[in-house]
């Protein structure tokens, strides 16, 4: 059975669906043919992909608040989702630095609540915690984090999506086990694509400035990042969701990031990107380090991915150049006000034809 069979039908819940990586992930289900019922706040930013793409029209969308277990659990009892997707966080390091609790109680309360509501309800066979690369006590090794190391993020994010891991662990051996309900946790890089309009993010600061003909301002031009395309880890939670649902055996912990030649500094990712989107629009946008002032980052960060490749046959795609023409080519379709719903999908298929695992 390949990937677009399987979930052609299938009733999937994705939590989190109105920001940047859930709108694609509803875009993937919607292209395959999915009963996707979305669970999410209203769009975190203005303009968002979600109402750029038309996202409402295809899903069943629900506005609501993760941290009110009522409303999640009557949207569980009103749809029994075969499969859920767990995406919606307060994403931001900087945002998290400014409001903790409201960090904590989004990203480990509401996961605590995806949790219960899997355990009252038996129609989930198959679900997926997306956390982050930055799970990890950040040593500023040169090597990649594996999914053994230790947990242990150092800012309020970080820290509050190791807790989510957590959670998922004791409620895996506590409830589901014995339940046939496959669970697993999945560590995503840097992402990176069209349709990102979040502040505090490199390529949406980037797009920003370009398109006013501004020089880019880079905070920290020689962090090392796992950088690549958003379709890269919704590619893999997909898939992992489709096998760990026929085969409950490989569920667990994965990590989900490029290639070690996609491993570059911030200041490499900007300078490709201003020589792509000048070979586009036909500019001369350049850019400057400016470090300033600002909360705790870490300087190096990679991942080991070899459990993914092994076990799911999963490899990265795309690379970073690619990715960058992805993002160029979609906002000079969004500058032309072109279809943005046919300009996604037509990502999504160029994506899957170059794909050989699904």
């Amino acid at each position: 059975m390949s990937i677009e069979k399987f979930y052609k039908g299938k009733r999937v819940l994705v939590t989190g669906h109105t920001g940047f990586k859930g709108t694609w992930i509803c875009g993937v289900l919607r292209f395959w043919g999915a009963q996707v019922t979305g669970y999410a706040l209203e769009p975190p930013t203005s303009p968002s992909l979600f109402s750029i793409s038309g996202m409402e029209s295809g899903i069943s969308s629900i506005i609501g608040d993760i941290r009110d277990f009522e409303h999640l659990k009557s949207v569980f009892d009103e749809t029994h989702p075969e499969i859920v997707i767990h995406m919606a966080a307060q994403p931001l390091v900087r945002e998290s630095y400014l409001h903790p609790v409201y960090t904590y109680e989004t990203n480990v309360m509401g996961t605590a609540h995806v949790l219960e509501c899997i355990r009252l309800f038996p129609c989930v066979k198959s679900f997926i915690n997306v956390t982050t690369d930055k799970v990890y006590k950040n040593k500023e090794w040169i090597w990649g984090y594996r999914e053994e190391e230790e947990l242990n993020g150092y800012d309020p994010y970080s820290n509050s999506k190791s807790c989510s891991e957590l959670i998922t662990d004791s409620y895996r051996n506590s409830f589901f086990e014995d339940r046939k309900i496959a669970v697993s946790t999945v560590r995503a890089g840097n992402v990176i694509g069209g349709g990102d309009f979040a502040k505090d993010r490199i390529i949406p600061d980037c797009v920003r400035a370009a398109s006013k003909g501004e020089r880019i301002q880079v905070r920290n031009c020689q962090s090392t990042r796992p950088y690549q395309h958003v379709l890269e880890p919704v590619l893999a939670y997909l898939l992992l969701a489709w096998k760990q649902y026929e085969n409950a055996g490989v569920a667990g912990c994965y990590n989900v990031g490029p290639e070690e030649s996609g491993c570059c500094t911030t200041g490499d990712l900007v300078e490709l990107f201003c020589e792509t989107w000048n070979a586009c629009f036909q500019t001369d946008i350049t850019w400057i380090c400016s470090p300033g002032e600002g909360p705790h980052e870490a300087n190096y960060l990679r991942l080991d991915c070899s459990k993914i490749k092994s076990c799911l046959g999963w490899h990265p795609i795309w690379n970073i150049q690619t990715a960058l023409d992805r993002i160029v080519q979609w906002n000079r379709a969004y500058f032309r006000k072109d279809n943005m719903r046919k300009c996604m999908e037509g990502q999504i298929e160029d994506y899957i034809n170059y794909a050989d695992m699904f």
